[in-house]
């Protein structure tokens, strides 16, 4: 070995042990950096809150006064009857969120750039949900607002007040799933809002969400009180005090609703979030 060529292997060798190791982030911070990632889109594109603020406003006040004279309820006040259902559709809507991002991401080759980073690939779902919720949670709270503003009220308590919004959050958290394997499924944006419209959104009104069950036809009524969100529009009406509980003659979800609406929201992630997984490492495989 000439003494050229151990002076050169000497001073690689000094400039890697000088050098500092990179360490990536954890898992936290990456999830961290995919939320802000998501927020920062948002705050530039103020209009993409449109879905979140105009339209629960929109929705909790048509219902509220123009069907609200002619639909009949067991608590005596539509606006109170009503602003449970509102909620739980728009947090069914939070896989709508998730399933057009991600698959906007997926298209443009975003996802693939996060490849080539020394991230996990779990971060991008994860911060992509914790951003639908806190999406989602932002409606819930203007309907809150505005639901108190025309005669809401929460009246069950403070324990029973968090419990609802904690069944809210969890049936969101099932329901990305969902729209996390469309998104992942399909291949374009188009077809995603297609699907995700139609069958989300008849999902949510074939229950107990604007209206009572009790005069539709019998069939139509099994499927409506056994509807996932029917559970959890009961539920959470029963714990804010906005109706009595149950009768003995209503469907057994509806007579345990808390129990079911757990149940229907674990039943759904451990369906459905093998299958999204999957999907989408089957479409971001090399």
């Amino acid at each position: 070995m000439t003494q050229a060529s151990a002076t050169t292997q000497t001073t690689t060798a000094t400039a890697r042990a000088a050098a500092p190791r990179f360490r990536p982030p954890g898992l936290l911070r990456q999830v961290q950096m995919m939320v802000w990632r998501n927020l920062k889109h948002t705050r530039r594109q103020p209009e993409m809150l449109t879905d979140v603020t105009i339209q629960p406003i929109m929705f909790v006040l048509l219902f509220a006064f123009v069907f609200g004279g002619s639909i009949r309820t067991d608590s005596g006040s539509y606006r109170e009857w009503l602003l449970p259902g509102i909620m739980a559709q728009t947090m069914a809507f939070a896989s709508f969120i998730v399933a057009s991002g991600l698959n906007m991401d997926l298209d443009k080759g975003v996802i693939d750039r996060f490849r080539s980073l020394p991230i996990s690939r779990g971060s991008v779902l994860i911060g992509r949900s914790v951003y639908a919720i806190i999406h989602s949670s932002i409606g819930v709270f203007v309907m809150s607002m505005t639901g108190l503003a025309i005669g809401w009220r929460i009246r069950g308590g403070f324990g029973n007040a968090v419990l609802a919004f904690a069944l809210l959050l969890l049936f969101g958290f099932a329901m990305i799933w969902f729209g996390i394997l469309v998104g992942s499924a399909l291949r374009s944006v188009e077809a995603v809002n297609g699907l995700m419209f139609t069958t989300i959104f008849p999902v949510t009104f074939l229950a107990n969400t604007f209206a009572p069950t009790e005069a539709m036809a019998p069939w139509l009524r099994t499927v409506a009180e056994w509807n996932p969100i029917s559970a959890l529009v009961q539920a959470m009406r029963e714990l804010w005090g906005n109706v009595p509980p149950a009768p003995p003659s209503a469907a057994w979800p509806l007579q345990h609703a808390v129990l079911v609406s757990v149940g229907w929201s674990l039943l759904i992630t451990a369906v459905v979030a093998p299958l999204a997984i999957r999907a989408y490492v089957r479409r971001t495989a090399d």
